[in-house]
């Protein structure tokens, strides 16, 4: 049953379609609030830049955990990624996670056509079907592999098809495909390892929401686009 369930979703999402940055031509902003156990903590925003053949799209994300009033885990970062036409060329990252910093410089080799990354936890290289870890782009649905956008890791993934849905955010239902998204080594440790439930709608291309459980029951979830 897994197999042909495996072999439906790379019909209905074939691999050149999915990877096309033309299916954002239309998109300026994508906004995601970030919730935990209920309550919102913080925000994920996407922007769209285009100048010709060139598209710039910058990530700013920032939330705090609170506990009894006092801060006990805090994100605040900013990224950058280049593409020229369908190629991501450049994807660079800054990010202070409590009072740790953390980066990714990633560029693509125009001879061997792959990604040279320096980033905190990796520096090497890496194939150029490796998705950056960012849930504005639909591609992570269909990649094997994904870079970290926060340090530069390469994690291997298994994504899987579930089902068809409806749900509901802010009071508008959508008709989803709804996903699991984990790593496909799973003697990594769980605080390392992706396990990830995603919403994602066709119509409009994009990933409407996406949850995980880690010290709490996250949400993150798109409020508004434009």
């Amino acid at each position: 049953m897994k197999k042909i369930i495996v072999i439906l979703f790379l019909f209905i999402y074939p691999a050149n379609s999915i990877a096309h940055i033309g299916h954002y031509i239309k998109y300026n902003k994508i906004e995601m609030e970030i919730f935990r156990n209920g309550e919102l903590i913080g925000y994920n925003h996407y922007l769209f830049n285009r100048n010709g053949s060139e598209t710039i799209v910058t990530n700013q994300i920032k939330f705090v955990v609170k506990l009894l009033g006092a801060t006990v885990f805090q994100v605040e970062g900013y990224s950058e990624e280049k593409y020229f036409n369908d190629q991501l060329v450049s994807y660079n990252s800054k990010t202070l996670q409590n009072d740790k910093k953390k980066f990714v410089n990633l560029t693509f080799n125009q001879k061997n056509k792959k990604f040279d990354i320096k980033g905190s936890s990796y520096n090497g290289e890496a194939s150029a079907d490796i998705v950056i870890g960012n849930w504005w782009n639909h591609k992570i649905l269909q990649a094997s592999s994904q870079i970290s956008p926060i340090s530069g890791s390469i994690k291997d993934q298994v994504v899987t098809f579930l089902g068809k849905e409806k749900i509901d955010l802010y009071g508008k239902v959508y008709d989803v495909d709804h996903f699991t998204l984990k790593s496909k080594d799973m003697s990594i440790p769980k605080d390392k390892r992706l396990d990830f439930d995603i919403w994602y709608d066709r119509k409009n291309l994009m990933i409407l929401k996406v949850s995980y459980s880690r010290m709490g029951n996250w949400e993150y979830k798109l409020k508004n686009f434009n």
